[in-house]
């Protein structure tokens, strides 16, 4: 059979959640079996044998694909691979800039496509095509040729829908499935000794709160740093951990030093991927409060199902994707993102309950087990492959 093609903007070696979810594609589908054409990177010469695929890489640093001059020299190499290897379907990891040389292969050799979709570049879209109808027309020409949109939860595939349908007779008739997305539970996983994780971030005493996720607006870690004082108020000794860099980490120092908790918050900035089980493994309860902010948004939460596979307890807000990771009152709980006291009652009672941390905890490994994991997500999405190239 013929092969798959891969237009990966994101690929391993580089970080990010859409590079992972990339990597453990390369990794699922059959040997031999998929091709990727994806951008330059540094420490590209130790990552790439670790993949049982052809990954050819075009001349130019990965960042630079979404310029005019990186689109024409990755169209051109996409087509040159087409042209040598005749696969019978492709994927977008992402619908821009990916879209625009899978547009053109499908204009030129016939070869359907899917975009997967991770919610916030469909908000961004919308905003754009608003202000400038040269982009709203270019998107659904993009979008006319695309076979499949596959979104990571039912609020991305409702957001696109929703967009789509705004440009009225414009709008492009795409098939819109849903595949949520998974972890490795073999990676992810209670046991794992956290004491020299302990040891090497301070993170004595306890229990822990966790968050790990950059240190962006809408991922809610204000919130939770402001909860923290009632949460100390039913138990003294409760502490938050975050993990993760971002622009935000000048704002919640201050705001740490305002709210008089240096002792009780620690911000370990950036945490290596080898050391993120472990971290898991020590905290208490894991908390991801996101919550829209401008166009920002949770379309899923990884870090969730990371957390839930440690046999953590997960605490989610109420926004975007999210209530698709957390089953409220089954592997964790489901909250007002944008009120500290509804924070700080969940993590109280959680903290306070450790027959329901334990329950809730082992309710999230059986569904990472069962379903929420890379093996189901890539067979899912080699279906979807297998069927739209038959089309």
């Amino acid at each position: 059979m013929s092969p798959t093609l891969l237009l990966a903007f994101n690929f391993p070696p580089l970080g990010g959640g859409i590079s992972r979810m990339m990597g453990e594609l390369a990794l699922r589908y059959p040997p031999g079996s998929l091709v990727i054409s994806t951008g330059t990177l540094a420490g590209s010469e130790a990552s790439d044998p670790t993949f049982p695929h052809t990954i050819d890489r075009v001349g130019i640093r990965a960042t630079r694909l979404r310029t005019l001059n990186g689109l024409c020299l990755w169209t051109a190499r996409a087509g040159s691979l087409v042209r040598r290897t005749r696969p019978g379907f492709a994927w977008c990891d992402v619908l821009k800039p990916a879209g625009y040389p899978a547009a053109w292969l499908r204009a030129r050799h016939g070869l359907p496509f899917g975009v997967i979709a991770h919610g916030t570049e469909f908000l961004l879209l919308d905003a754009k095509i608003r202000r400038s109808a040269f982009k709203r027309w270019t998107a659904a020409r993009m979008l006319a040729r695309c076979s499949v949109i596959v979104a990571n939860s039912r609020w991305t595939a409702d957001l696109a829908r929703s967009v789509m349908a705004s440009w009225g007779d414009r709008a492009p008739n795409v098939d819109i499935r849903v595949v949520p997305l998974g972890t490795t539970p073999s990676r992810f996983r209670p046991g794992i000794d956290p004491r020299p994780v302990r040891r090497k971030y301070g993170l004595d005493g306890g229990p822990w709160i966790l968050t790990a996720a950059r240190l962006d607006y809408h991922k809610g870690i204000d919130t939770v740093i402001r909860a923290l004082p009632a949460i100390r108020a039913v138990c003294p000794t409760a502490r938050y951990v975050v993990a993760g860099v971002g622009i935000r980490r000048g704002y919640l120092e201050r705001l740490i030093a305002e709210l008089g908790l240096g002792d009780a918050v620690r911000l370990l900035g950036f945490v290596p991927d080898e050391e993120l089980p472990a971290l898991y493994n020590a905290a208490d309860v894991f908390v991801l409060d996101s919550r829209r902010f401008d166009l920002l948004v949770e379309g899923f939460g990884i870090a969730i199902l990371e957390a839930s596979a440690c046999g953590l307890p997960v605490i989610g807000g109420r926004s975007g994707g999210i209530p698709e990771a957390v089953r409220d009152g089954e592997t964790g709980l489901v909250i007002d993102p944008e009120a500290p006291a509804a924070v700080a009652a969940a993590v109280s009672q959680l903290l306070a309950d450790g027959e329901t941390r334990r329950r809730m905890g082992a309710a999230g490994r059986a569904a990472v087990e069962r379903y929420y994991n890379w093996d189901r997500v890539v067979a899912d999405l080699i279906a979807i492959d297998q069927e739209f190239r038959a089309r």
